[in-house]
């Protein structure tokens, strides 16, 4: 039995101080509300759909290992864990911390680790099935001690923080799936207390969470959901809310000089893209050409300064500070002439129509917007838009193609696709980039087929060796970036949140995008 890397372990196991159980935290006290633009559609980390779900189910749930504000990786309900090697194949040690409760006083255990992921695993229950099919055995040592073996090697399964959701084995097989979903309990610093859906959920500080050092001081949380972004303006004015994230890109700067407000404004792990059908027999995008002209027709910088007023950041496949990330890789530069001579060297001299979908929920600030002017921007070099909008519930199916009813995309389609933080484009690029293949969790969002590509996919999913993979990550990128394959990347969003100054707020990266109420209290 050997480690894997020193190298990889030295970058991997970091811990949260021990002060951390030090000693009993002061009673939370007080109420806070809070408004955010968008809304979970499922409060269940084994069958969430997108992103956004964190949110919400983030204040309750907690993970082996997470990000801190900083973007360091830190162990969390991991006390320690290992990256080993046994008889050719590679295994996680992991050791959880003892004296975690759930909300419920039911102590965690391995056996929770387990359930989730005997969950997690199930393509009946999750959208994610297929991040565990590496997975060849889960082995329970003891209470706090558990093995993760794989069959091959699995990157993303440490570059997205482990992966599992401590989930209540004991309340869960007593109350069944519909109430769990109803009342769900976890082992993070919020209780959840009721949920109005499209208007409100209600939490309570749970008083025997396990970080003394990191928690709310606040007892009591209400988050509306105000989707319209005048309306949550309204509602901080008002003082109905003292929070709110997505301040409208407009109104930034009206809000940094608010008396008695004060703002932040944080890179969200979110990768825009604009999806293109490149499978298609008589689809225009499977040439490459076209795709090329595409990426020259849309002038993101402008976007971003006009749109977005500068809450943009613009990336070439990956973002600064993610692992792979190139600054030499540039972007197509904006040139309308050359995306009508490249449309006419494909064979389109007089262009094309195309439907063009575009997401109308605030998933991110002013994303319909976005949309809107880059379908603007195609139609103006003769790829006419036919736009359809389309609401975040239908959309985030749409193009789901492990889905019934899923994978009718046949034009260009905004989409997202979060690389995390710090940031790994390996999952992302499984899902969008790689030729779909039923029931095998690969491209189950992908509209391209590139055999050379797949390959290189493929091996960045076995490769856990950081300097590999980073490697790998960068000739990926070039070849991707060459071929516009899996879409056109555009920007990650800025968001920027304001509270009063009464409210006493840290922001923390992961889960729900620094939405996490982890730190967050009313100054005494």
């Amino acid at each position: 039995m050997t480690h894997w890397r020193a190298g990889l372990l030295a970058a991997t196991i970091l811990g949260v101080p021990a002060m951390a159980y030090a000693q009993a935290p002061k009673p939370a006290t007080g109420s806070l509300t809070v408004a955010y633009a968008a809304e979970a559609t499922m409060m269940d980390p084994a069958k969430y759909a997108a992103g956004v779900d964190q949110y919400f189910f983030g204040q309750i749930f907690e993970q082996l290992v997470r990000p801190d504000p900083n973007l360091k990786r830190v162990n969390w309900l991991a006390e320690k864990w290992a990256l080993k090697e046994e008889n050719g194949k590679p295994y996680l040690d992991i050791q959880i911390r003892k004296g975690v409760k759930f909300h419920n006083g039911d102590p965690l255990t391995s056996a929770d680790f387990e359930f989730a992921y005997s969950r997690l695993r199930d393509n009946k229950v999750s959208r994610w099935s297929h991040l565990q099919a590496a997975v060849e055995k889960f082995e329970v040592i003891d209470d706090h001690h558990f093995l993760i073996r794989f069959k091959e090697g699995d990157g993303s399964y440490i570059a997205d923080n482990l992966q599992l959701w401590a989930l209540p084995k004991k309340y869960f097989e007593k109350v069944g799936d519909e109430e769990f979903t109803r009342n769900p309990i976890g082992t993070g610093p919020w209780k959840f207390v009721s949920r109005t859906i499209k208007e409100e959920i209600k939490f309570e500080a749970f008083d025997d969470y396990w970080n003394t050092e990191h928690r709310p001081t606040v007892k009591n949380l209400t988050i509306k959901v105000i989707p319209e972004d005048l309306t949550r303006v309204a509602a901080f004015k008002t003082g109905a809310v003292d929070w709110i994230d997505a301040v409208p890109p407009a109104m930034v700067e009206e809000f940094k000089k608010m008396p008695g407000v004060k703002t932040q404004s944080f890179v969200t792990p979110n990768n825009l893209y604009l999806s293109m059908d490149a499978i298609r027999p008589n689809s225009p995008f499977k040439d490459v050409k076209v795709r090329q002209a595409v990426a020259h027709a849309i002038d993101v910088d402008a976007i971003i300064k006009s749109v977005l007023r500068g809450q943009g950041e613009r990336y070439v496949q990956v973002g600064k500070g993610t692992m792979g990330y190139d600054p030499d890789l540039k972007p197509y530069p904006y040139d309308p002439k050359k995306a009508r001579e490249l449309l006419k060297q494909a064979g389109f001299p007089n262009g094309f129509d195309t439907p063009c979908y575009n997401l109308t929920t605030p998933r991110e600030p002013n994303v319909k917007e976005v949309g809107e002017a880059m379908f603007a921007y195609l139609t103006a070099v003769g790829i006419r838009c036919k736009v359809q909008g389309m609401e975040y519930v239908s959309w985030v199916s749409f193009a789901r193609r492990d889905r019934q009813g899923g994978g009718e995309m046949d034009g260009l389609y905004s989409n997202m696709w979060s690389h995390g933080l710090p940031g790994d484009p390996g999952t992302a690029w499984a899902g969008h980039v790689h030729t779909y293949v039923p029931g095998g969790g690969w491209g189950i969002v992908s509209f391209h087929s590139d055999p050379e590509l797949d390959a290189m996919l493929e091996e960045l999913k076995r490769t856990m060796d950081i300097e590999k993979r980073e490697a790998l990550i960068r000739k990926i990128a070039r070849v991707k970036h060459e071929r516009v394959a899996g879409g056109l990347p555009t920007y990650r969003p800025v968001v920027t949140f304001a509270w009063r100054d009464k409210v006493e707020f840290k922001g923390w990266p992961q889960p729900g995008y620094w939405r996490q109420m982890q730190e967050v209290g009313l100054k005494q």
